[in-house]
């Protein structure tokens, strides 16, 4: 009975850990640059004195759909979209350098160039990028930002860093939505990365797949509830037998 109760509850837990996977993927379907995230259910059987005769199931992010999102022309100077498997460098809430592909950039008061979240945004040397008072931003297909200020001639400023992952040092998705490298490392800086300007990459979420998938789970979710119902009405039909053998 414990076995039918124990893989009852793990699979409704593993259930619920993929709705909430899927809801934050649904949640995203609009935000610039996202990347779905995967899951998958594995068994693991449960480790300890005697034999292993308990299996758990467990849910498990398989990482995110590597495919890049819908182009979404605005003819913003300061909108970016990297072509091919380029990520922008980006310095995150705790320092640390990290990538995305959303590349809406805004220039702060002091003249720091941000991303739409406030992040700032990392040059070619990995430092700040800063434009002049009252200049006008524009980015070229090299990622080299140029400020023009009034009728003065354009002068480049920096480069955007842009990095191109490899299979031997993948991008790992952070609990703050950003993408590190898996070695803890930067990344070097891609000379032959492009970009193209007054474009945005739309999520590559698809939201009537991932409905399909959170009603799954929550079939799922319920079919694990019942199991439990039946389990706890079958230790009390037991119960009762053997109260009445007694």
């Amino acid at each position: 009975m414990d076995r039918m109760i124990y893989t009852a509850m793990t699979g409704a837990n593993a259930a619920a850990a993929r709705q909430a996977v899927l809801s934050n993927n649904l949640a995203n379907a609009s935000t610039n640059g996202f990347r779905a995230e995967l899951s998958t259910f594995r068994a693991v059987p449960v480790r300890g004195d005697g034999a292993s005769t308990r299996v758990m199931a467990l849910e498990a992010t398989s990482g995110e759909l590597d495919t890049p999102g819908a182009a979404q022309r605005t003819g913003r100077n300061l909108d970016a979209m990297t072509v091919g498997k380029a990520w922008f460098g980006v310095q995150a809430l705790d320092g640390t350098e990290s990538y995305t592909r959303s590349g809406s950039f805004d220039v702060s008061p002091d003249g720091t160039l941000l991303t739409s979240t406030g992040l700032t945004v990392l040059s070619d040397g990995g430092a700040p990028i800063t434009a002049p008072a009252n200049a006008e931003v524009t980015i070229g297909f090299d990622g080299t930002l140029s400020a023009k200020v009034g009728n003065q001639a354009p002068s480049a400023i920096g480069r955007l860093k842009l990095v191109t992952p490899t299979a031997e040092d993948p991008l790992r998705r952070g609990t703050d939505g950003l993408f590190r490298a898996a070695s803890g490392d930067a990344l070097p800086n891609d000379p032959d990365a492009r970009v193209q300007s007054g474009v945005l990459e739309g999520s590559n979420v698809n939201p009537i797949e991932t409905m399909v998938g959170m009603i799954q789970a929550a079939r799922q979710f319920e079919s694990q509830m019942r199991l439990l119902q039946t389990a706890e009405s079958n230790d009390r039909s037991a119960g009762k037998l053997l109260g009445q053998q007694g």
